[in-house]
């Protein structure tokens, strides 16, 4: 029913470190944050991926990185929902070995060197997802059983302490666990089941991640302005009537400004003026920079100099 949404907050760190000169101290920061996100990504693929190859007897629909709208904003790495009950996965992909503990809750990682490091306990994460979703469901008049379990997404990930009450699966586990799940009489009928799907698909807000400057607190003056060229990387295009043109190796673009004000607003502000698209972009007519502004449609407050265009996803989903 859902795949997984694209990454703002990992192509804001792409763009952050493109921006910034090769030795800047935030850079191994950024880095390592990007391989932590890449890898929470690819296990939730690999569990989706499980989901797309299976086929179950009874209806079942699947969701990944369902975020419902609630008082609360929580998000779940998959969902599964059938006339009979809801299913709440918890993802993680942390190598080595790995500990659970219950007081403090905690997950603790062990690498090679006896190294060890902290994290969130995913049994603490997945507790509370039951709540919410169970209190988003009673909202909807919905009364259904959730389950609920922790996924390693490869089995190179040793466990030598699991959680004490939580089922642990490995991804090929995952079909065989919700075969095995109780179906209890009573159940929801086709109409309801059918409208609750779409309720979710409905509910569902993506992700907006804070600029990267702001949550790692880097200057505006540390960041590369310009457009750069996707064939060859460099900063540079120069703006003709109707494209962009590389002056390195002569590509051409004619939604560059589009990719760089996405990155933009994903790596400085949620918000621009005409003379920041100006210098962000390398341009120097005041119209055109407001023709470039205007075309996108995008929400703004202020009138005249004082006009800020707002980040809009969807227009950049388009």
């Amino acid at each position: 029913m859902k795949d997984r949404d694209r990454s703002l907050t990992l192509e804001g760190l792409i763009a952050t470190q493109n921006r910034l000169p090769p030795k800047h101290p935030m850079l191994p920061i950024l880095s390592g944050k990007q391989a932590s996100v890449e890898a929470g990504i690819a296990g939730e693929e690999r569990v989706a991926e499980i989901f797309r190859k299976t086929s179950f007897s009874f209806p079942h629909h699947a969701y990944h990185d369902l975020r419902p709208s609630s008082d609360e904003k929580f998000q779940i790495d998959s969902f599964g929902l059938t006339p009979w009950f809801g299913n709440i996965l918890e993802v993680k992909n942390i190598a080595k070995v790995l500990e659970f503990k219950d007081n403090p809750p905690q997950l603790i990682r062990t690498r090679d060197d006896g190294h060890k490091d902290g994290f969130e306990s995913p049994v603490v994460q997945l507790e509370r997802n039951y709540e919410l979703l169970s209190d988003w469901l009673r909202k909807h008049n919905i009364r259904i059983p959730i389950y609920g379990s922790v996924v390693l997404a490869y089995p190179k990930q040793i466990v030598a302490v699991p959680p004490a009450k939580t089922r642990l699966l490995f991804p090929n586990l995952i079909p065989s666990f919700i075969r095995n799940i109780p179906q209890p009489d009573f159940k929801l009928d086709p109409e309801t089941f059918h409208w609750l799907s779409s309720e979710l698909l409905k509910s569902h807000q993506p992700f907006i991640p804070k600029p990267v400057s702001e949550s790692y607190k880097i200057p505006r003056g540390d960041f590369k302005n310009g457009v750069r060229c996707v064939v060859c990387n460099r900063f540079g295009m120069v703006k003709s009537p109707r494209t962009w043109i590389c002056p390195f190796c002569g590509a051409t673009d004619h939604l560059a400004h589009q990719r760089t004000l996405l990155e933009w607003f994903l790596v400085v502000s949620r918000t621009i003026t005409n003379r920041e698209c100006r210098e962000f972009l390398g341009v120097e007519d005041i119209y055109v920079a407001n023709r470039i502004l205007k075309g996108m449609n995008l929400s703004y407050v202020g009138e005249s100099r004082y006009r800020k265009y707002v980040f809009d996803l969807n227009y950049f989903k388009k």
